[in-house]
C-alpha cells in the first residue's frame, strides 16, 4: 500500500547563534489515496512533540502523500522523534489495511 522514502540533510554551516535548528530530515509516505493519507495525518497529529524548544514537526498531504518535515537542535532528539513518528505511522498503516475500505463487518 505504501512505499517511503526518507532523506537526511546534513547539519547545516551557519553558527548555532544563526541556526539553532541544526538537523532535520524528512520523510515521505505514498498512500495513493487522500482519504488514507489525511487519515493517518489525523492521528499522528495528536501527538504533540515532547519537547517543542527541541525538535519541530510539520506534516502535510498532498496528492494522496503524507509528508514530514522534522527540524531539531541535536541529532539525538531527531532521532528520537523520528523513531516515534515511524512507530505511530506503522500502527495507523496496518490499521487501515486490515479495517479499511472493502472491511466485512
Amino acid at each position: 500500500m505504501a512505499a517511503a522514502a526518507a532523506t537526511a540533510a546534513a547539519p547545516s554551516a551557519l553558527s548555532h547563534d544563526q541556526n539553532q535548528w541544526e538537523f532535520s530530515c524528512d520523510f515521505e509516505v505514498d498512500f495513493e489515496s487522500e482519504e488514507n493519507a489525511s487519515m493517518v495525518f489525523a492521528a499522528l497529529a495528536v501527538d504533540k512533540e515532547l519537547q517543542p524548544d527541541k525538535v519541530k514537526r510539520q506534516m502535510s498531504v498532498a496528492n494522496g502523500k503524507l509528508s514530514v518535515h522534522f527540524e531539531a537542535v541535536e541529532a539525538r532528539f531527531l532521532r528520537a522523534s523520528y523513531s516515534a513518528l515511524v512507530d505511530a505511522l506503522t500502527l495507523a498503516t496496518k490499521t487501515i489495511e486490515e479495517f479499511g475500505p472493502g472491511m466485512q463487518l
